[in-house]
């Protein structure tokens, strides 16, 4: 075997290796995406006593559905800090083992719910677990990977994230039961805990733990078992980066004083101030604000469709999207895909709000070429904005500060998600169904000159070059 073949042969190992080691982080997300579906079948089903089972007992109003569709993101800042507090002693594995617990305990609990109270406390208990699931696993990928790899990798969390949604909404059209649809869904956490107990440590923690030599063999066997030389200019890279005192026995109040000097760095808040307004943007135009009503926003397109197919057939759709991604960001880079998909998915709900506006008697032409524009603008938050923010977080923020600073923007995030989510009716009584997608795609444009101005490109590069950048 010549250089070349062995080197090709060397990097195929080794991208087989990072591959199934973050099997368990991007299944994780298979369970969030479950959970973030269920208040769709949920509210789908119940809202104005819309019930198709005659021995359940219950329905919801749209005040009780806005809240139960947003206690989900306003409970999940809570798991995110104490995911935050808990990721330096625990490492990645545990806390992302430990997430699984609560989702399953959820999952049961709401098969046998009898009353509203109970489906609030399930949409808390499945907000706590995915923010305790969010930070472990995007920082785990984060630190795994290979430059090279390291984007495509952790935008393969979406795909994973929308297999979940599509499992639970491909479950429920063909079931109409929302109680059998979740129940069945309650194998991914037990699927889930047996892949986690077979990943790896990160190299980077185990580094921040005083344990070199466990690093460096779980450096080598995430490069495919590479011989020990052509590991160790990474390794070293890896001890310059982690080169900070994370001794446990140091006096607290030094620490806090340290800590709280680093969160005041330029390199620290300027990536915070990007993502801030990243989330925002992103969640804006990726239709976060429908999801749970998304049952009643399709039908008010008045397109002759079947409401639940059509919801599982928008997941398909995000799905390519992140696949996509996968395969296109090492190319296109992260800066332009972000304003491709940003510019798209906002030019697309300006067209759905002008031509409803202007047309407020549908006609069957109309109502199709409105309900293929909310499709692509769906597609296209699913190829760019949606997955990139968080492949973003991972990478922006220097190691001293990153699982504060990453649970801080996640938790930001999933608050901007919670207002909303909870007060998106009230906004669509204020100014109408309609003038929202214009406004919301307005906002969205505002977000391409700001992420033209000042988003880096951070492709192919490493953490410790991307720190560099913002100093």
């Amino acid at each position: 075997m010549n250089h070349v073949d062995k080197e090709r042969n060397n990097n195929v190992k080794s991208t087989i290796s990072q591959c199934v080691a973050i099997l368990g982080a991007c299944f994780l997300q298979v369970g969030i995406g479950t959970e973030m579906m269920s208040p769709t079948i949920i509210i789908g089903t119940l809202v104005n006593n819309t019930v198709t089972d005659i021995h359940d007992p219950m329905y919801l109003t749209m005040e009780q559905a806005s809240w139960f569709g947003s206690l989900l993101y306003l409970c999940t800042p809570l798991g995110s800090i104490l995911s935050s507090l808990s990721l330096s002693r625990l490492g990645h594995k545990k806390c992302m083992l430990l997430t699984n617990i609560p989702y399953l305990a959820a999952l049961v609990m709401f098969y046998y719910s009898r009353n509203i109270a109970t489906l609030y406390a399930c949409s808390i208990i499945m907000g706590l677990s995915m923010g305790y699931a969010g930070g472990p696993s995007t920082s785990y990928i984060t630190e795994v990977c290979e430059p090279k790899l390291r984007g495509s990798l952790t935008s393969a969390q979406n795909v994973f994230f929308y297999l979940g949604s599509l499992l639970t909404s491909a479950i429920y059209a063909y079931t109409k039961d929302w109680r059998l649809t979740l129940i069945l869904t309650s194998v991914i956490p037990i699927i889930n805990t047996a892949l986690l107990l077979m990943t790896p440590d990160s190299p980077v923690w185990l580094l921040t733990r005083d344990k070199s030599e466990k690093a460096r063999r779980m450096l080598r066997k995430l490069r495919g078992w590479a011989p020990r030389e052509n590991c160790e200019s990474e390794f070293q890279e890896m001890i310059v980066y982690t080169s900070v005192d994370y001794d446990d026995k140091d006096d607290n109040d030094n620490q806090t004083i340290s800590t709280w000097k680093l969160l005041k760095q330029p390199n620290v808040l300027r990536p915070f101030r990007l993502l801030i307004f990243y989330f925002i943007f992103a969640n804006t135009l990726s239709s976060v604000q429908y999801n749970p009503y998304l049952v009643q926003v399709l039908t008010k397109f008045g397109a002759p469709v079947n409401i639940e197919w059509t919801i599982t057939f928008s997941v398909m759709l995000s799905i390519s999207g992140g696949i996509l991604t996968i395969f296109t960001v090492h190319i296109s880079g992260k800066r332009l895909l972000t304003l491709v998909t940003l510019m798209v998915s906002s030019l697309c709900y300006i067209l759905v709000g002008s031509i409803g506006m202007f047309n407020p008697m549908m006609e069957p032409t109309k109502s199709w070429i409105v309900m293929i524009l909310f499709l692509i603008s769906i597609f296209s938050a699913s190829y760019g904005i949606v997955p990139l923010g968080w492949v973003l977080l991972g990478e922006l923020f220097p190691l001293q500060t990153r699982h504060i600073t990453c649970s801080t923007c996640a938790s930001l995030s999933y608050l901007i998600t919670f207002v909303l989510t909870k007060f998106y009716p009230d906004f669509e009584s204020a100014v109408g169904f309609y003038n929202g997608f214009i406004i919301f795609g307005t906002t969205g444009l505002l977000g391409c000159v700001y992420f033209y101005m000042y988003l880096p490109e951070t492709e192919n590069k490493t953490l410790q070059e991307i720190e560099e950048s913002f100093k």
